[in-house]
């Protein structure tokens, strides 16, 4: 069975699908972009803030569904410019040790919605 999950704490989302969808011990989230909840807006700087951003809707979407951080098994990370690879490394390192990091891909893609340089999903366990 499967159940939604949706919280305020992260931006709603910009089309018909929801923040994360739990099933069994697995919670799988939708792509986040560095939208601030408040606002809905694109959060300004580059790379290193708006991957913060990516980061903290995450957690928020996590949190929502009783899980954190921690039990994160697998994220994808798509960014415009791969070259942004280093700064993506080093915001991502403030967030997971790399003995426990999650496994991961990263794609750079053409673009991504509203303009942002970084989006990134995942999979955890509950």
């Amino acid at each position: 069975m499967k159940h939604i999950i949706n919280t305020d704490k992260a931006p709603a989302p910009v089309g018909p699908y929801n923040q994360a969808v739990k099933s069994g011990h697995l919670l799988f989230t939708s792509g986040q972009i560095p939208l601030d909840p408040t606002t809905g807006a694109l959060v300004e700087g580059g790379i290193r803030e708006q991957a913060i951003q990516v980061m903290e809707n995450l957690k928020a979407v996590l949190e929502a569904a009783g899980t954190t951080l921690d039990n994160a098994i697998k994220t994808t990370v798509f960014l415009t410019d791969i070259n942004h690879f280093p700064e993506l490394n080093a915001v991502y390192s403030d967030y997971f040790v790399e003995a426990t990091a999650p496994a991961r891909s990263t794609i750079q893609v053409a673009a991504l919605p509203k303009g942002a340089l970084v989006e990134i999903e995942m999979v955890a366990k509950i």
